[in-house]
């Protein structure tokens, strides 16, 4: 059996590493992420985790896939990644001086056995000023962020508080998927000591 990550993100990379898991395999979902409008953010994350694992699973059956989708959300409306640079101070702007809440869904499977959580997070910014909107996009973080932020770069300094998981905030809530892979076999803390004793 194979770990699979069903994502391209380097932030999900580093942070299934962080956990132990150094022998994985990244297998990026394809699909285009599509998503009934109707749904809450904590619907949307997971059925989009589920689609991207579904979609990597079916070739791999034998192995374990995990898919994440996050989002952040204002008022329970969701901000994808910005199209654009006037997209993402729009976005900084909705987000100045107010509390949001990110979301990752994250899925795991194996042949045809599932799990499907998600965590949420509160994040709370500090107010912006126009230039501050202004110095942050010009860095290039925002652009391929949900939100327009990234917590773990620059957008750190946009951030007052927090409650909850930070790894969540960067798009891999790591103590629930920890409990996830228990129930699958896969313990990471295991597989960090055999890392270690092999060093």
């Amino acid at each position: 059996m194979k770990i699979i990550l069903a994502s391209q993100s380097p932030r999900r990379r580093e942070l299934l590493e962080r956990m132990g898991i150094t022998d994985f395999k990244v297998i990026p979902a394809k699909g285009e992420e599509i998503a009934a409008r109707s749904l809450t953010p904590d619907q949307l994350v997971e059925e989009l985790s589920r689609k991207k694992c579904a979609e990597v699973a079916a070739a791999r059956p034998d192995d374990l896939v995990i898919a994440a989708d996050t989002v952040v959300a204002i008022n329970n409306r969701v901000l994808g990644k910005p199209r654009n640079e006037e997209d993402a101070a729009r976005m900084l702007a909705a987000l100045s001086g107010r509390l949001h809440v990110v979301y990752t869904g994250v899925t795991v499977a194996r042949g045809d056995r599932t799990a499907t959580a998600h965590e949420m997070t509160s994040v709370r910014f500090r107010t912006l000023t126009q230039a501050d909107i202004i110095r942050y996009i010009a860095t290039g973080e925002p652009m391929d962020k949900a939100g327009a932020y990234g917590i773990q770069g620059y957008g750190c300094t946009l951030v007052e508080s927090i409650s909850g998981d930070y790894y969540n905030v960067m798009g891999l809530p790591v103590c629930r998927l920890a409990r996830m892979l228990a129930r699958f076999g896969v313990d990471p803390l295991a597989l960090a000591v055999e890392k270690e004793q092999k060093a």
